[in-house]
């Protein structure tokens, strides 16, 4: 299958983007049942409206082997700290996180925002 790219949207305000990057444990079998929870109808509905509620307007994952690399575009007053905080007490926040953590090199009971790691930009054009 070739990728000649994907759409990106287009919003009513100005945007800033987030990019993070998690690593899955090395297991095709986990690797595989991680991409099918992350599909329609698997992912729990109470996630996604919590990601919506605190203000990201669009969360995508990519993954190559088992690294994963999270884009998210935010309204440009977006605040990651108030956001994260209060994502993190919204129903069934925290037991996705850790029921994600046994697919993830991370430890159970760990927020998403311990986890997902800050990518740097080291280039723009």
């Amino acid at each position: 299958m070739k990728i000649e790219g994907y759409p990106s949207k287009r919003y009513e305000v100005a945007t800033k983007r987030y990019c993070r990057t998690l690593d899955l444990r090395n297991d095709a079998a986990l690797i595989a049942e991680y991409r099918r929870r992350h599909t329609p109808g698997c992912i729990w509905p109470e996630i996604v409206e919590g990601i919506k509620s605190v203000g990201i307007l669009e969360m995508e994952i990519y993954i190559v082997g088992n690294r994963l690399f999270m884009i998210m575009e935010t309204p440009l007053d977006f605040n990651w700290d108030e956001a994260m905080s209060k994502l993190a007490t919204l129903p069934r926040q925290q037991e996705w996180e850790d029921y994600m953590s046994v697919f993830q090199q991370a430890e159970p009971g760990k927020e998403a925002t311990e986890k997902w790691q800050l990518m740097e930009r080291m280039f723009t054009l």
